[in-house]
């Protein structure tokens, strides 16, 4: 009888609920542990004197003095009847990234529950790794009831258990779902039945024998181009690994997003040329025609090609110390491409209470939602209940690129696709040469009475007089017109941000030099602005004045407002101002205005010419 195949398991679910141990258990009992691992459990000792066989897996040093799992450990067995790799991942909610790389790839998830604990309801981490489980699209969900000898093996108790979380996991996306009553410690119901009479079912490990891992690499070719190989003789050649389907040398295959076709000439596998390649292999392949591919395109067979869109819908699992709000920019990360992506809606946060969708305006560290993202360049991209690869992505901090969000692709938005954003010959060039100047967006930044709309007044009357065609935004002119809908929650300030650089854009694209006065209290929602413009033409101005100077001069009474609590989330009393770090141009708030002017309107005039911009004249 042939060997099944590789089964890959996730071992989740809340801190202290047997995750380790109940692995380590299973090692031991199938007969799989070397001798220095069978010396390490007489060693290491529960306080009841049995074998701790949660020592098995928590390898890190800091694991075993906190006596946590912080890291996901992977641990690889075989019994007679298959081979299987387990992720066991962290239980603590700080760590919820760590298990969402465990359940990326895996076949089925084994969830821990606390029976003692459960008693009183199921525990927040337990929901939360249920649901990420079924965001990620683990099929199968075997959900373990722990600690059953600690309530005397009582069957009302486990079936209360059962029902709550199957009443549950039947609204989730799994396609078999299991409850057995175990005992991690004693081995109960893991590999053996016994101390349950009432209980019929299988035990966790006669259930992982007979699962089929779902078959994920089927259906039409799809190849993201990792890197471009150039050699002697013209040579290039598209390398990466096909995540679905196949290629066979003299195929028609197309590129996506950009739309590029060509013909494979040849294809290098590991050990050589070959005909053909089948998904999972990592090949070098050579087109017969001479095109210009980059990494992050999409390779395809000619007819199947895959979506390429702008605009997406996704679930969301963020892991950021900010919060999550519409309006905010980060980088988007997908297989081999990338993309600046802002989130422009967040449609729902998923309840840890109900699993259900509850209206929300923020996502706060671990938590759950459905977003819409608009992307600043059209990707290959897919479902990702169809293809993982192509429908999986990482949201990026530009600032600190750190990995804040896990996201994965329900569908694109059809609006995208019905937009086109028009090339006009009249472009930033032309109205350029046509001004005689260097189109900007001074962007002016700092608190409430720093001076930067009566700082960017007096610049524009020195640059008016220059002969310069000016143009000011100003926070509140825009809160009274466009934004008016907007309040001052974080949310709100960074779709403010968003909408405000939008028209500075279009001003810049006209040949204006546009004065932006905005408190924009956050790095990084100011660092997203640059990305938005042709290079060298954003720049920062920070008006660095004390608070308390700004409070002193309060020239409109919102910080006597603000300090009485009578107007929350006022920035530099009840919300935060992130100053620049590095702005292009700092300049003292306290200073006279007509020497500051003259300073700001000197630093314009001299900034330089960017090279894709022709000299347009004094």
């Amino acid at each position: 009888m042939a060997e099944k195949p590789l089964l890959r398991l996730l071992s989740c679910g809340s801190v202290d609920d047997g995750k380790s141990t109940l692995i380590g258990r299973i090692l031991h009992d199938c007969g799989t542990l070397y001798e220095d691992q069978l010396a390490l459990l007489e060693k290491e000792r529960t306080s009841e004197g049995l074998p701790d066989f949660s020592a098995l897996l928590d390898g890190l040093l800091a694991e075993r003095e906190q006596a946590i799992t912080i890291d996901v450990a992977y641990r690889a067995f075989r019994t007679a009847n298959r081979r299987y790799l387990i992720a066991d991942a962290p239980g603590h909610e700080q760590y919820t990234r760590n298990m969402v790389t465990g359940a990326s790839l895996a076949d089925a998830a084994l969830l821990l529950i606390d029976a003692p604990r459960a008693r009183a309801g199921l525990l927040p981490q337990t929901s939360r790794h249920t649901l990420v489980a079924s965001l990620l699209g683990v099929p199968v969900m075997i959900a373990a009831v722990n600690k059953m000898d600690a309530l005397g093996y009582a069957e009302a108790d486990f079936r209360a258990i059962e029902r709550e979380f199957l009443s549950r996991a039947g609204r989730l996306q799994f396609s078999a779902v299991y409850c057995v009553p175990v005992s991690a410690l004693h081995g109960e119901n893991v590999c053996r039945p016994g101390g349950t009479p009432w209980y019929s079912g299988e035990t966790v490990l006669e259930i992982l024998e007979r699962l089929e891992p779902a078959v994920r690499t089927s259906g039409a070719l799809r190849m993201p181009v990792q890197w471009v190989a150039k050699g002697d003789g013209g040579f290039r050649g598209l390398t990466g690994t096909l995540c679905a389907g196949e290629v066979r040398v003299g195929e028609r295959v197309a590129l996506s997003p950009s739309g590029l076709c060509g013909t494979v000439k040849r294809l290098a596998a590991y050990d050589g040329d070959a005909e053909s390649a089948a998904a999972g292999e990592a090949v070098c392949l050579q087109l017969a025609e001479d095109l210009d591919v980059s990494r992050g395109e999409v390779l395809s067979s000619v007819g199947a090609e895959p979506e390429a869109a702008d605009q997406l819908a996704a679930r969301v699992v963020w892991f950021g110390d900010a919060p999550l709000v519409s309006g905010r920019a980060w980088l988007f990360r997908l297989g081999t491409a990338s993309a600046r992506a802002t989130v422009t809606e967040l449609t729902a946060k998923l309840s840890l209470e109900t699993w259900g969708e509850i209206p929300a305006k923020e996502l706060r560290a671990n938590d759950l939602g459905l977003v819409k993202i608009k992307l600043d360049r059209k990707l290959a991209v897919s479902a990702y209940a169809e293809c993982r690869e192509l429908g999986g992505f990482l949201l990026i901090d530009p600032l600190t690129s750190a990995t804040v969000g896990a996201g994965m692709i329900l569908h694109t938005l059809r609006r995208g696709s019905h937009i086109f954003p028009h090339e006009f010959a009249l472009d930033m060039r032309a109205q350029a040469r046509q001004k005689g100047q260097t189109p900007r967006v001074v962007w002016f930044t700092g608190l409430s009475a720093s001076g930067k709309s009566t700082l960017a007044e007096r610049v524009a009357k020195t640059l008016h007089g220059l002969g310069r065609h000016v143009a000011i935004l100003d926070g509140d002119n825009l809160r009274d017109g466009l934004n008016a809908d907007l309040g001052f929650t974080e949310a709100d300030r960074a779709e403010n941000i968003r909408r405000a650089a939008a028209v500075a854009k279009l001003m810049s694209e006209a040949g204006l030099i546009v004065l932006a006065c905005f408190i924009s209290p956050y790095r990084r929602d100011r660092s997203a602005l640059r990305a938005l413009f042709p290079a060298g033409i954003f720049v920062e101005i920070f008006v660095d004045t004390p608070l308390a100077v700004c409070a002193a001069r309060d020239p409109k009474g919102l910080y006597a407002e603000a300090l009485g609590g009578r107007l929350p989330n006022f920035t530099g009393v009840s919300a935060p101002f992130e100053a620049p770090e590095n702005p292009d141009l700092r300049v003292d708030g306290q200073r006279p205005l007509e020497e500051l002017a003259a300073e700001v309107a000197d630093f314009v005039e001299g900034l330089e010419i960017p090279d894709f911009l022709e000299r347009a004249g004094s």
